[in-house]
């Protein structure tokens, strides 16, 4: 997966809320669906839209799917944004000390 699948599967603000929920604890479709605004239906598309991305994985639980963050995916766009806040503490740097930004 590249990093701006991910990124991109999180922009949708309900996607996100579903992705965010799964960060508490695996969880079925239909658990998901009780607390969300939209249909059992539209959570199984964002649900196939994050899992495209890498960021959740799916398992059967009997007749259930069983949905969960993707701890090896989340930590490869930890390290993606790492180096963002690495790069922005050396300029940082740079200024405090006088020199360029």
């Amino acid at each position: 997966m590249t990093y701006g699948t991910m990124i991109e599967a999180l922009g949708a603000p309900t996607r996100r809320a579903i992705f965010e929920k799964l960060a508490e604890g695996p969880s079925s479709v239909g658990a998901l669906a009780s607390g969300m605004p939209v249909s059992r239906p539209a959570v199984s598309q964002h649900l196939k839209a994050l899992k495209d991305a890498g960021l959740v994985t799916e398992k059967r639980r009997g007749t259930a799917r069983i949905y969960s963050v993707d701890p090896k995916s989340i930590a490869e766009l930890r390290d993606y944004f790492d180096r963002f806040w690495d790069v922005a503490l050396d300029a940082y740097k740079r200024s405090l000390e006088g020199g360029d930004a």
